[in-house]
């Protein structure tokens, strides 16, 4: 007997179901936005992400040597990856590009509320525009996707930031202020004590008082305070492009879902811009459910030509995404489902089969035995897979050119004209055929 490894998680049937038609879902969304699907690979240089974000993060990371000697990780997020992508191929790629994809990441850490050392994500990126219609347009399909999943307004509350009001309005204290530290302590200050904050933030560069000035300017609700505290272009223009992206926003009908916080920073290095949250309104997922933002310098620093990006990665397997869900009572059923199970009694295989594989052309969900079961054997089975329809193939009513479909849930049947079935009918069940 084995046990699973820390961290990792399996999915019985009835549990993936409602996995899957989570994940159907938020793709069915991402394509309707025009979003195309791509594939990635499970492993990258490791120094892809230590360059990126620090050697800190190789702690992190799932990483090895391979067998050719290449010190290689497990992904622990795909943005690296695609920004490769792009640049492999930016001069054959139309503008903008817009990809999704859905895949599990590694990262090793401590297994928390939402989040387990494998994870699966759908990230969708747009590549090629600095416009506000872009960043609105993530927030669009990120809000599209939790609706068609059967929350509403009161449910998640998308917060909103810009990466350049932080870091410009630490510019603009008289002190040598490690921005990417400060900015780290800002996106921390939700799950840590007060103090522990101002420590990071002094830490950083500031002074306590300087600390205390930041902390109540992020709290502000008027943003020409920034604006006129700061003195800089960077922060009225950081401003200014937040709030065309917010009113871009209420023309694609998602405002409803913003709030401007400051307080939201998101920590990996590499954005730029407008940045926002995703979080449970009631509060009882403690945690962002999921994130995301611009990030305009990636794609340059991989190489390639400077272009402008912006993306969001909803998790939707070992995430925070299920819990709200769960607790919006909007979770699918955990349970399989079958349109038909063909029951064979006798030697009736060759027209069992033939219903079966007629059924399947048709696009159903159908089973018939494999096992050699007896009539009662397979009448449970066909109960603990759900099937809404037995068909019932037997010796006896086939010498009368007859079979027999059974609905499960009443138990009424009715004797058919084998010949006819599935005849016209795309779907045809017992209240088809009485």
């Amino acid at each position: 007997m084995y046990d699973g490894i820390k961290g990792f998680r399996d999915f019985y049937p009835a549990e993936m179901a409602a996995h899957r038609e989570v994940i159907d879902t938020v793709e069915d969304t991402a394509a309707r936005y025009g979003f195309r699907e791509i594939a990635t690979p499970a492993i990258e240089e490791t120094r892809m992400y230590v360059e990126k974000s620090g050697e800190e993060i190789t702690e992190d990371l799932y990483s090895f040597e391979d067998q050719g000697g290449r010190d290689v990780a497990l992904t622990p997020e795909l943005t690296p990856t695609v920004a490769r992508m792009v640049v492999e191929k930016q001069q054959a790629l139309s503008k903008p590009i817009k990809w999704y994809s859905t895949r599990p990441f590694w990262r090793y850490e401590e297994p928390q509320q939402g989040r387990f050392r494998e994870f699966y994500q759908t990230n969708v990126d747009i590549f090629g525009s600095e416009e506000p219609e872009a960043d609105a347009e993530i927030l669009a399909f990120a809000a599209d996707a939790l609706t068609n999943l059967g929350l509403d307004a009161d449910d998640f509350d998308f917060r909103v930031s810009h990466r350049d009001i932080l870091g410009g309005l630490l510019e603009a204290f008289d002190a040598d202020v490690d921005q990417r530290a400060a900015i780290r302590a800002v996106d921390k200050s939700a799950k840590i004590e007060e103090a522990e904050y101002y420590d990071l933030l002094t830490e950083s560069g500031l002074s306590y008082d300087q600390a205390e000035q930041f902390d109540a300017l992020l709290a502000t609700d008027d943003l020409d305070e920034l604006t006129d505290f700061a003195g800089t272009d960077r922060v009225a223009d950081a401003v200014e492009n937040l709030e065309a992206v917010l009113a871009a926003a209420e023309d694609f009908g998602v405002r409803q879902y913003t709030t401007i916080s400051l307080e939201t920073a998101r920590g990996l290095d590499y954005y730029t811009g407008v940045v926002f949250e995703c979080f449970d309104s009631v509060g009882e997922v403690s945690r962002a459910v999921f994130g995301g933002g611009r990030y305009d310098d990636l794609i340059e620093s991989f190489g390639g030509q400077p272009t402008p990006a912006v993306g969001v990665a909803p998790g939707v397997m070992n995430s925070t995404l299920p819990l709200l869900l769960q607790r919006a009572g909007v979770w699918p059923e955990e349970e399989l489902s079958t349109d038909y199970y063909v029951l064979q009694v006798g030697e009736t295989r060759s027209v069992a089969s033939r219903i079966a594989r007629e059924l399947r052309e048709r696009g159903h969900v159908v089973e018939t035995d494999v096992s050699d079961r007896s009539f009662g054997g397979q009448l449970d089975y066909a109960d603990s897979i759900n099937a809404e329809t037995a068909i019932i193939v037997g010796e006896r009513d086939l010498e009368n050119d007859e079979i027999t479909i059974k609905d499960m849930a009443s138990g009424d049947q009715v004797q058919v004209p084998v010949a006819d079935f599935p005849g016209d009918h795309d779907r045809p069940t017992y209240d088809d055929l009485v």
